[in-house]
C-alpha cells in the first residue's frame, strides 16, 4: 500500500493517490499549490465502467473532453470479484495560454472491489459539486448496481446500447429504475451516430424532385456495419415516426396515404457505423451513404436525367467524441424519447 501511495504502481498517471476521508482536503491544496488561474466547472460528469483498465482509459478520455467542457470528473471502476478494497486518486487536467496552465478542471478517480452496495453511490456522490447538474456516462451493460436510488440524482444519462447484449431488457431496466425522476435526459450514443444522417436526409428534402416522392417512397435500404445494428433500426424508427408510417410486419411499413413500404437492412463488415440509407420511389432515389473511415457523407438524389450531390461531415466513430458531441448541444433529447417505442418494437 505504501508503494501504491507514493504513486509507483499501474495507477501512477491517474494522479495523487489520497486516503477517501481527505479528498476534499487534498484537492484544496493541489489548487494552492497549483498555478492554475482558474478551476472550471460547468457539470459533474461521472464516467461509470466495469471493464478492468476502464478506470487508465477513462482518465485519458476526460484529459481531451476538459479542452471544451469544463467539468469536476469522478471517475469508476467496478471490480466485483476482487477482495472488497477502495482506492482514490486526484489530479487536474489544465489547458495552456502563452506557455503557463489557464484554466484547470479536477478529477477524482474511485476503485471499488468486492461488495459495492451502498459504497459505491455514498462514496462517490458524497463529492459531487452539489451546485451542479450531474451527467453520468454509463459505459457497458446495465448492471444491477443502476438501481432507482442512483438514477434518482442523475440529470442526464448517457449510454450506449450498440454494445448490449439484449437492449430491449436494458431500456426496460432503466424505465423501471428512471420512474421517480420524469426530469432525467436520456442520451443513447447508437442514436447519436445517426445525427448527421438524419440531417442530411431532412436537407434533401428541401429539394422540389425529392419532395415529389415523398407520398411515394416503396423502398428503404440501410447499411451498416454489424456492431451498429441499433443505429439502423433507430434510424428506420426515426423515418417511420417522423412520416407516419405504420408497421405491418417484419421489413413493412404501410404509409399514411396506404402505400407499402419495403425496408432492407444489411449488415457489413466493411460499413462505416452507419454506411447507407437509401429511399427510393418508382422514379427517383434519395441517398446518404459514407465510407468505411470516411469524415464525410455523400448526398445524392436521382431522378431521370436530373442528378444533384454534395457532402456534409459526418458523425464521429469513437464513444469519447459522441459523448463531446451530446454534451456541446445539451437539449431535452424529446426526439429520441419520441420514437423510442418504435424502435423497441423494430428489436
Amino acid at each position: 500500500m505504501a508503494e501504491a501511495l507514493n504513486g509507483m504502481d499501474e495507477y501512477a498517471e491517474l494522479g495523487k493517490e489520497v486516503p477517501v476521508s481527505q479528498i476534499d482536503r487534498e484537492l484544496h491544496a493541489l489548487w494552492e499549490q497549483d498555478e492554475a488561474r482558474t478551476n472550471a466547472s460547468l457539470m459533474n460528469l461521472v464516467v461509470y465502467t466495469e471493464r478492468t483498465g476502464g478506470l487508465l482509459e477513462n482518465s485519458r478520455i476526460i484529459r481531451d473532453l476538459t479542452r471544451e467542457n469544463a467539468c469536476r470528473a469522478i471517475l469508476v471502476e467496478i471490480a466485483r470479484d476482487e477482495a472488497t478494497s477502495l482506492r482514490a486518486w486526484i489530479t487536474a487536467h489544465c489547458q495552456l495560454s502563452h506557455g503557463q496552465k489557464s484554466v484547470c478542471c479536477e478529477q477524482i478517480a474511485f476503485r471499488l472491489t468486492g461488495r459495492v452496495t451502498g459504497r459505491f453511490r455514498n462514496t462517490v456522490f458524497s463529492h459531487l459539486n452539489s451546485d451542479l447538474p450531474l451527467v453520468f456516462w454509463w459505459q457497458g451493460e446495465l448492471s444491477e448496481v443502476f438501481t432507482e436510488r442512483l438514477s434518482s440524482v442523475i440529470d442526464r444519462l448517457i449510454v450506449d446500447s450498440s454494445g448490449w447484449a439484449d437492449a430491449k431488457a436494458g431500456f426496460e431496466r432503466i424505465t423501471v429504475a428512471t420512474e421517480g425522476n420524469t426530469a432525467l435526459v436520456l442520451q443513447d450514443l447508437a442514436w447519436t451516430r445517426c445525427w448527421q444522417y438524419r440531417v442530411g436526409i431532412a436537407g434533401l428534402f428541401d429539394d422540389s424532385v425529392a419532395q415529389a416522392m415523398l407520398g411515394e417512397i416503396s423502398k428503404i435500404r440501410i447499411r451498416h456495419s454489424p456492431q451498429d445494428r441499433n443505429t439502423a433500426l433507430q434510424f428506420l424508427a426515426w423515418l417511420a415516426v417522423q412520416d407516419g408510417w405504420k408497421s405491418t410486419g417484419v421489413g413493412e411499413f404501410e404509409t399514411k396515404e396506404g402505400h407499402r413500404v419495403a425496408a432492407e437492412i444489411e449488415s457489413s463488415e466493411d460499413s462505416a457505423p452507419l454506411g447507407l440509407v437509401e429511399l427510393s420511389s418508382s422514379t427517383t432515389t434519395v441517398r446518404v451513404s459514407r465510407d468505411k473511415g470516411s469524415a464525410h457523407l455523400l448526398r445524392e438524389i436521382e431522378s431521370g436525367d436530373y442528378k444533384v450531390s454534395s457532402i456534409s461531415p459526418a458523425d464521429p466513430d469513437s464513444p469519447e467524441a459522441l459523448v463531446a458531441c451530446q454534451l456541446s448541444r445539451g437539449g431535452k433529447n424529446s426526439l429520441f424519447l419520441k420514437i423510442l417505442p418504435a424502435f423497441l418494437e423494430l428489436l
